[in-house]
C-alpha cells in the first residue's frame, strides 16, 4: 500500500525481560506521499482483517463501509478476497455482493468509464453464480454414488457420529439396512434425535438401527454386510491404533465394499481459515497426503484381499489436489464372482 513498516514488539513486562514479548507491537507507519486519511481507511479495514475477528453481527451495511473504506485502494488489491472474506467475517452472500461492486470499480477505472456504464454488461453473468456445495456434501454425495454402483443394500457408517450420511442412506429406498455405529453415546443421542427414530414409522424404522462400539476391536454384529463407509474417522485415531480398525473392518467384519475418504493435507493450503501447519480439526491425530494415503491403502488391500480404486471429492486442484481424498475398496472374491 506504499507504507514503511516499524514494528516493534513490546514486552510482556519491562521488569521481567525473561517472559519474553507480548503478542502486541508498537507500530510506526511512514509515507512521503499518503496522507492520515488514507491510513486511517487502511487500518479501519485491515486491522479486522489482520485479527480475523469482529465482535459484532455483521450485516449487508458492512459492505458499504468497506467500499467507502476500500476506495482507491482495495479494488486493486492482490489480497482482495482475503480482505473482503475476512472483513465481512465469511458470509458468503455479502462477500459476494462486495466482490462484485469492487471488480466493477476496477473495471471502470481500467477502462476510464463510469461504474454504470457496464454495471449491465456484467450483472447476467454475476446473477448467474451460484453458491458453492459444501465440501460435506459433496463428501457425502461421492459416497451415495459409490454404494450405489456397488450394489449396496445392507451398510454399515462405522463412526457415524450424528447421523448426517444415515440421514441421507434412509432417503433412498435401495439401501434396505443402515447402521450407524459410533463409540460416542453422546453422538449417537443426537444422531437418534436427528433421525427422528422417536417419530419414525414401523418401516422406516426397521431400516436403520444406531449402535455404540469402538472401531479398533472386532464385532461379530458387523459381519456380512455389503458396504461400510469410513467417512473422515481415520484421521482420527492414532496411528499405533490404525493396524486394529484395519483388523477389524477389513480382515474381521470384511464387507464386500468398504469406502473411505479422509482429508489431503496437501490442500490445506487452500484453506485462508487454516494456519500454515495446522490440522483441519482439533482431534485429527494425522492428515495423509495424496501418495501416503494410496500406499496405506495399497497395503490394506494386498493384505486382506481387495482390490482399491481411487476418486477425487471436491475440487480437483492441478497442484495440491482435491480437499478430500476418497478410496473404494472391492473384495476380490466379489470382484472375481462378477466377472466370471
Amino acid at each position: 500500500l506504499g507504507w514503511t513498516v516499524d514494528a516493534e514488539p513490546v514486552p510482556l513486562d519491562t521488569e521481567f525481560p525473561q517472559w519474553g514479548d507480548s503478542r502486541y507491537v508498537r507500530l510506526v507507519l511512514e509515507s512521503e506521499t499518503l496522507t492520515l486519511a488514507e491510513a486511517l481507511r487502511h487500518l479501519y479495514v485491515l486491522l479486522p482483517v489482520l485479527d480475523d475477528a469482529k465482535h459484532y453481527w455483521v450485516s449487508a451495511d458492512e459492505v458499504d463501509k468497506l467500499l467507502r473504506a476500500g476506495e482507491g485502494w482495495l479494488p486493486g488489491h492482490p489480497e482482495q478476497q482475503l480482505i473482503t472474506s475476512r472483513y465481512l467475517s465469511r458470509r458468503w452472500s455479502l462477500t459476494r455482493q462486495a466482490r462484485e461492486a469492487l471488480e466493477l470499480v476496477r473495471l471502470a477505472e481500467a477502462d476510464d468509464s463510469e461504474v454504470e456504464s457496464i454495471d449491465n454488461a456484467v450483472g447476467e453473468e454475476t446473477e448467474a453464480e451460484e453458491k458453492p456445495t459444501p465440501l460435506a456434501v459433496l463428501r457425502r454425495e461421492a459416497i451415495l454414488t459409490a454404494l450405489r454402483a456397488r450394489g449396496a443394500a445392507r451398510v454399515l457408517d462405522l463412526g457415524c457420529g450424528q447421523g448426517q450420511l444415515v440421514q441421507e442412506l434412509l432417503k433412498d429406498v435401495r439401501f434396505t439396512e443402515i447402521v450407524g455405529v459410533d463409540v460416542s453415546v453422546r453422538a449417537l443421542t443426537i444422531a437418534a434425535r436427528r433421525l427422528g427414530l422417536d417419530r419414525m414409522g414401523e418401516r422406516q424404522a426397521s431400516r436403520v438401527q444406531l449402535t455404540q462400539g469402538s472401531l479398533a476391536y472386532t464385532d461379530q454384529r458387523l459381519k456380512g454386510y455389503d458396504a461400510a463407509v469410513l467417512s473422515e474417522v481415520i484421521e482420527h485415531l492414532d496411528l499405533p491404533r490404525l493396524p486394529a480398525l484395519e483388523y477389524a473392518v477389513f480382515g474381521h467384519a470384511r464387507p464386500r465394499t468398504v469406502v473411505v475418504t479422509t482429508p489431503n493435507v496437501e490442500y490445506n493450503v487452500r484453506w485462508e481459515t487454516l494456519p500454515a501447519g495446522h490440522v483441519r480439526h482439533g482431534d485429527h491425530r494425522f492428515e495423509w497426503t495424496r501418495a501416503e494415503f494410496r500406499a496405506w491403502a495399497a497395503e490394506v488391500a494386498e493384505r486382506h484381499a481387495y482390490e482399491v480404486e481411487f476418486a477425487p471429492v471436491g475440487p480437483d486442484d492441478p497442484e495440491v489436489g482435491p480437499p478430500t481424498q476418497l478410496a473404494l475398496f472391492t473384495l476380490r472374491a466379489e470382484k472375481e464372482a462378477k466377472a466370471a
